[in-house]
């Protein structure tokens, strides 16, 4: 009996070191992802070309986001892809491309890189900073938070094309870490002044 509580007992501490050990692990690999990313952005915006935050990376930063107000500032990758949406915010490839009318779309995870915007308010202005690889030129441009919605994913009315600009943000909901993500928090902001 005591030979099989002391296997159970070195049994239950190595698997919780495997658990610590694997947490540990994916902790450190977000950690150096985000300063491979901040780093190739920093990269492409000195160079004027689009730069890889690591040689295989199927992705690369496009724009910087930022919320003043809630003290966000991310960096937004290309292509929201679940593998991509995994080390940040993304393009979707439905919206509209950056610096062109239209409605332009980001997605985040409700876990992570959109968490902050529980606390967002209409009102709230949003800076988005990118580059045009082709003139090498990095425009910035602020926008106005109008709406904020909380709808079934079905509902794609704020997800379609416009003629108007606009920036259009979106994740799970509830936010946190709950098993279900039933609905979609939808954050629609529209452009303040001309684009500098």
């Amino acid at each position: 009996m005591r030979k099989a509580l002391r296997v159970l007992c070195a049994l239950l501490l190595f698997a919780g070191g495997c658990l610590i050990a694997r947490s540990l692990y994916m902790r450190a690999k977000a950690e150096l992802a985000g300063v491979l990313i901040h780093r190739a952005w920093d990269q492409s915006v000195r160079t004027g070309e689009f730069r890889p935050p690591w040689p295989w990376a199927d992705t690369h930063p496009i724009a910087r986001l930022r919320i003043p107000r809630l003290g966000y500032d991310e960096i937004v990758l290309e292509g929201a892809t679940p593998r991509t949406l995994a080390f940040g915010p993304a393009r979707m490839f439905s919206g509209a491309r950056l610096g062109e009318p239209g409605n332009l779309l980001v997605a985040g995870h409700r876990t992570s890189w959109f968490r902050p915007l529980q606390a967002i308010a209409q009102g709230d202005r949003i800076e988005l900073e990118w580059f045009d690889p082709h003139g090498g030129e990095l425009h910035r441009r602020s926008f106005e938070v109008g709406e904020i919605r909380v709808v079934d994913p079905k509902d794609v009315t704020l997800l379609a094309p416009t003629s108007e600009e606009a920036l259009t943000l979106i994740t799970c909901y509830p936010f946190g870490h709950s098993a279900r993500s039933p609905l979609r928090y939808i954050v629609r902001a529209v452009p303040l002044g001309p684009r500098v």
